[in-house]
């Protein structure tokens, strides 16, 4: 038969409500105490009841996760950080796809509050005025991972993406490149594609490299195929291009794919590089040159953050800006 937190109480010849204090708030009870209560839990090999926790704390020590495309690599990445962190601190999660779908997030957040969840993350997308009503209303502590919002006080982690941008082109620059294209993807979204694009745009202008909009810029999606149909588009009203930024490694590769299977050398005549430095940046060849952004720490941290937030009421740092780096591979040629 099991132990119970009885037996150790008889064991340590103290009170329930002392063995409880010793596993939830040690430094509450006498060192004294605090020993017989520990001797007793290991002689018996205790281990409490995570619901009996839970009822303690009025927890669950369970957070939900809502993310765009569980399909996406960068999101496997951004998961396991936030699952490692979970482990750490004895939460458990649940990871919801919205396929950026409205009615299916509600739906989501509807049995997220039914678990009664201690808190959620939310990832990737924009916070529009309508998801903040639907957030309010089940008033459950959240923090954002991969996206912010400058409109709502609500707790994020993710780059500076718009200086990332800009130090991509910047890069390709210094290489010796001048006739540059991006591939982006949404035109309309806020979180990564237009500051991405905008710091793109902002490179060329501060080098006085000519910026002409319409021709260097094609947008699509973040998947292979976005990037090869873009790359068609793209070298069809740029023929003259001697590199491209893809703004997902995804993207990336399928720019690359359009490019070899119409015999165009990468990087010999066509340098390209990517962002994020997934683990698709070294399965190609040539591998891939891109911008790295801390997915694992993203996550990491989000998830701590939300732990704070939980724990406190608050957080030190309200919107936390992590650093990128370029990491170079073989896909950028430097042209003399």
């Amino acid at each position: 038969m099991k132990p119970t937190i009885r037996d150790v109480a008889r064991l340590a010849k103290v009170s329930i409500t002392t063995v409880s204090r010793v596993m939830n708030n040690p430094e509450l009870v006498a060192p004294d105490k605090r020993e017989s209560v520990l001797t007793a839990i290991e002689k018996l090999k205790y281990q409490p009841n995570a619901l009996a926790r839970g009822l303690i704390h009025k927890r669950t020590q369970t957070l939900g996760v809502l993310i765009p495309d569980i399909s996406n690599v960068f999101m496997a990445e951004l998961i396991r950080g936030m699952e490692d962190a979970a482990r750490e601190n004895l939460f458990n999660l649940i990871i919801c796809n919205t396929d950026i779908d409205k009615e299916r997030m509600i739906s989501y957040l509807q049995v997220l509050n039914e678990k009664q969840v201690d808190g959620i993350v939310f990832v990737s997308e924009p916070v529009y005025p309508d998801y903040y009503e639907v957030f309010k209303r089940y008033d459950i502590p959240l923090v954002l991972a991969a996206t912010h919002s400058l409109e709502y006080e609500i707790p994020s982690v993710m780059i500076n993406n718009e200086q990332a941008g800009y130090d991509a082109v910047e890069y390709l620059i210094r290489q010796g490149h001048e006739k540059i294209g991006i591939i982006s993807g949404s035109s309309i979204e806020p979180i990564s594609s237009i500051p991405r694009t905008q710091g793109f745009m902002r490179g060329l202008r501060s080098y006085g490299l000519k910026a002409d909009f319409e021709k260097c810029v094609e947008y699509g999606g973040y998947l292979f195929q976005d990037g090869y149909e873009a790359m068609s588009r793209l070298i069809k009203k740029f023929p003259d291009l001697t590199a491209v930024f893809a703004v997902a490694d995804e993207m990336a590769l399928g720019a690359i794919s359009y490019l070899q299977e119409n015999g165009i050398r990468v990087p010999d005549e066509i340098s390209v590089m990517g962002f994020d430095n997934t683990r698709l940046a070294t399965m190609t060849w040539p591998k891939l040159t891109t911008v790295a952004q801390p997915i694992y720490e993203m996550g990491y941290r989000a998830l701590n953050k939300l732990i704070d937030l939980i724990e406190y009421g608050t957080v030190d740092e309200l919107r936390t800006y992590l650093p990128h780096e370029i990491i170079e591979r073989e896909s950028v040629r430097r042209r003399v």
